[in-house]
């Protein structure tokens, strides 16, 4: 190439840059990997009507499963849906996602799945959103503690961008790998965010987390605990210091792990996520300047909604959507302060949050297909 010759950028180039013209013309095409699971039927519910995206494969998450299965097998619901009756479940093969004819992969898979996959989607030319906790954190040896394996996909977690849009929408926009967070840390990360980067909240203090969730959270997988017994008329708490949604709500809020006491417990619910979390601020404040605090910082987001004075988040408000809501109590003394949120675990606390992280990497709006 001589001095006065532009650079030849080949078709297949220009169509996976979302910022190019032929790009924006067409459809978004996505595979889910993990589509017969809780988080997969729900992006499977959520692409269909998205007005940018094309559903062109799925797949199941287990490699050599026994053929094509129609998507009512495992998703009786989507019966109704007339475009999906006729979508079939193909068994995971990782040779079949190709950048010819897949934009965008979701996969809901387990985290040792996810890892083993990602390096070679990325390879391959395609963008991927990753629901699993595998490239949630940066620090590769926390895995064996958190996770427990060994994590050895050094390329690819160096690049993976945590995924939440009201925190990181610039990074997520550049990123061809997006680790999408946890529905637990998602309701803490979003109640605390604001005062924590404001320097409201008491240094000194510890900061406590009481989050319940409806029983879709803990996934399909078979579960003595999940039985049905086990779960109806019931509230248990469990992975008490040592849930893996902590060191994920620490790195994205910066806080040492001292600070935050977190205990999730689970309802007798199918969807649905509430965090009630306790702290103490660095001065006396009124509410009306937390709301206004909270207004201001989300202001550009368009999935979370701040309540006003008196009024409180519940589940009833976020079940089946994809928004977060936040509201706050203060005591007389303007110090102690409670924050509640509450969202969908399966929409703004999983699929819902990853097509909003997809839509950002695309250049379509955030909240396409959303609301």
């Amino acid at each position: 190439m001589t001095m006065n010759e532009a650079p030849t950028v080949s078709e297949t180039e220009i169509e996976c840059d979302p910022s190019s013209e032929l790009f924006a013309s067409r459809r978004i095409r996505v595979a889910i990997v993990g589509a017969t699971g809780y988080a997969g039927r729900e992006l499977v519910r959520l692409l269909e009507r998205h007005p940018s995206a094309s559903l062109v494969r799925l797949m199941s998450s287990g490699r050599g499963s026994s053929g094509p299965r129609p998507i009512e097998s495992s998703h009786p619901v989507l019966r109704r849906s007339a475009s999906c009756r006729s979508r079939t479940f193909q068994p995971l093969s990782a040779a079949d996602l190709n950048s010819s004819d897949v934009d965008v992969v979701f996969l809901a898979t387990p985290h040792e799945t996810s890892h083993s996959l990602v390096s070679e989607l990325l390879e391959r030319g395609l963008r991927v959103v990753d629901l699993s906790g595998a490239f949630r954190l940066k620090d590769r040896a926390a895995y064996p503690r958190w996770y427990g394996f060994e994590h050895v996909a050094d390329e690819a977690l160096a690049q993976a961008v945590y995924g939440a849009p009201e925190l990181d929408g610039e990074a997520i926009r550049r990123a061809k790998l997006v680790s999408n967070p946890g529905c637990y840390a998602t309701s803490v990360i979003l109640a605390l965010a604001p005062m924590l980067r404001a320097g409201w909240v008491d240094p000194a203090s510890e900061i406590i987390c009481d989050s319940k969730s409806g029983a879709s959270g803990a996934g399909r997988t078979l579960s003595e605990k999940l039985h049905f017994a086990e779960v109806n008329e019931n509230c248990r708490a469990y992975s008490l210091f040592n849930h893996r949604h902590v060191p994920e709500i620490l790195q994205a809020l910066g806080l040492g792990e001292g600070r935050l006491v977190f205990t999730p417990h689970l309802l007798p619910l199918t969807r649905g996520l509430l965090s009630t979390i306790y702290l103490r601020l660095s001065k006396p404040r009124k509410i009306a300047e937390m709301v206004e605090l909270y207004r201001d910082f989300y202001a550009v987001a368009p999935l979370v909604r701040v309540y006003e004075e008196g009024v409180l988040p519940e589940i009833q408000a976020v079940a089946y959507t994809n928004y977060c809501d936040v509201g706050f109590a203060v005591d007389e003394s303007g110090r102690r302060a409670i924050v509640v949120s509450a969202l969908d675990n399966l929409g703004k606390g999983a699929a819902g949050q990853a097509i909003e992280n997809m839509n950002l990497m695309m250049g379509v709006a955030q909240d396409a297909g959303l609301v």
